[in-house]
């Protein structure tokens, strides 16, 4: 089951590199950063999907677009001195919140397993 975690975090970490040589790309006229772009982001998903497997769709995606929109605005801050203001402070606090909130409500569903029996023709539950 960890190796789903790790694979949204990377997936993560590729949305976040993505997103940001995205803004590099458009003030710095550089094309280049585009194709790396497409990259991450499609790298971003591929990974996504494959998290998805053993992690619940809802808490995967908002956690991947939640860290990643927490983390692209901080770095925003840092890279291109972009503005934070308290509002947008509140709002980043709101997100984690909500995050933490979908983490701690879903739980985790015991699959079944069905056996048949080649002695009889139904399933055994």
């Amino acid at each position: 089951m960890m190796i789903y975690w790790i694979l949204l975090a990377l997936a993560i970490i590729a949305e976040i590199t993505g997103t940001l040589s995205m803004k590099w790309s458009s003030v710095s006229d550089d094309n280049l950063g585009y194709i790396f772009m497409l990259f991450m982001i499609a790298l971003s998903y591929i990974l996504l999907s494959f998290s998805v497997k053993k992690i619940a769709l809802g808490v995967a995606y908002a956690m991947w677009e939640g860290i990643g929109i927490l983390f692209i605005t901080l770095f925003s801050v840092l890279l291109f001195d972009e503005s934070i203001s308290l509002l947008k402070i509140i709002g980043l606090t709101t997100l984690v919140v909500g995050i933490a909130l979908i983490k701690s409500g879903t739980s985790t569903r015991k699959t079944r397993t069905v056996k048949v029996t080649k002695e009889c023709d139904h399933a055994v539950v």
